[in-house]
Order: structure tokens, then sequence, then C-alpha cells
């Protein structure tokens, strides 16, 4: 296995809603986990409104599957109601893995 390419994800939720965004991202591992390309999917909390998530794939087309797939597009579905603001999404290149 090679993971040499990721998606750094980072969200914000409206004041009072970090919770519910947490349930959420809790709930997206599912989805995660259905997707054949996505290697690594991780969904951690910075602080009470602040997220992210981290994934993880060994080719680009497998990470453009996963950025057009199930998980953006239900995050664009709560969006409005969950987010203060635009996620700030990142493609990274994956340096070193352990």
């Amino acid at each position: 296995m090679t993971v040499k390419l990721g998606v750094l994800a980072l969200l914000e939720a409206k004041p009072g809603k970090g919770h519910e965004l947490g349930a959420f991202l809790e709930a997206g591992r599912q989805l995660a986990a259905a997707e054949v390309g996505t290697v690594t999917w991780y969904a951690f909390k910075l602080g009470d409104n602040e997220y992210g998530i981290l994934d993880s794939f060994e080719t680009e087309s497998a990470r453009q599957a996963h950025l057009n797939g199930a998980i953006p597009t239900a995050l664009g579905q709560v969006a409005p109601d969950l987010l203060a603001k635009e996620p700030d999404i990142k493609l990274i290149d994956i340096i070193a893995v352990k």
C-alpha cells in the first residue's frame, strides 16, 4: 500500500451546533467505510466548534471519487444549518506514513 494523497477538511460549526456537527461526522464513518478507494478516514474535534476530516488515498482517481461522493454531498446538505462558513478543504500530499 502506498498512501500518498489526502484531503484535509476543516469545519467550523455555528454557535451551539458543535455537538450536531460531531454527530454528523460520527455517522459519516459508515459512508467512508463504503468507499473502496479511501484508505483511511478520520473525523476529529479541535475545539467546541472546530472539527476536521482527514482522508488518505493511493491514487488521484480514488481521491476524486471521494470528493465527488456521498460524504461531500451529505455535508453540502447539512452545511447551511450546521456550518458557520464554507469548509476549508485542502488537497494534500502525504510525505510519510507509519
